[in-house]
């Protein structure tokens, strides 16, 4: 599976759920079912490698504003989440999280933003095609946030660093 294909996927299924990350993860898991064992583990590589490339402290906070906090748990299901939105706005957001601001015109905190079951689509799939975990994908762990980190309770130096954001989510 190329990055074409994974991102097709990815499209797909969210624009058949309506934009609902649960139903989302539901329909990810039923199309993955429907690939071979090796092209969901593919999806999962390509999944896990932007997972871990959105481990960023200026995601981080980009989220912390969206969502009106975000611990460390939040933060993933928010980068689940993004992943979720497709390839334009995932990229758009690594080149400026602040871009997000228009990139997402129609986020609601309440809905939007927590997409952790996105994560263990691939994990489901493979589980029900295989009746076996998804092995390890022998990707490398990631401690910290890449980038500097950021004080999320300094508000002047968060509305400076992300004036977009700032200015349509406090």
């Amino acid at each position: 599976m190329d990055e074409t294909q994974f991102w097709e996927i990815v499209d797909s299924t969210r624009e058949a759920a309506g934009g609902d990350p649960e139903d989302h993860a539901d329909l990810l898991v039923e199309r993955l079912a429907q690939l071979d064992p090796e092209a969901v583990i593919d999806f999962a590589r390509h999944f896990e490698t932007r997972f871990i490339r959105a481990f960023r402290w200026d995601l981080w906070g980009a989220a912390d504003i969206m969502l009106g906090g975000a611990d460390e748990e939040s933060f993933d299901y928010f980068r689940c989440w993004l992943i979720g939105q497709g390839r334009h706005v995932f990229e758009g957001a690594l080149h400026s999280p602040d871009d997000l601001a228009f990139l997402v015109t129609d986020f609601d905190a309440e809905n939007d933003g927590d997409a952790e079951d996105l994560g263990y689509a691939a994990d489901e799939a493979y589980e029900q095609l295989t009746a076996v975990r998804l092995p390890d994908l022998g990707l490398p762990h990631q401690e910290r946030p890449e980038g500097d980190p950021l004080d999320f309770d300094d508000e002047s130096a968060m509305a400076a660093r992300f004036p977009q954001l700032w200015s349509r989510f406090t």
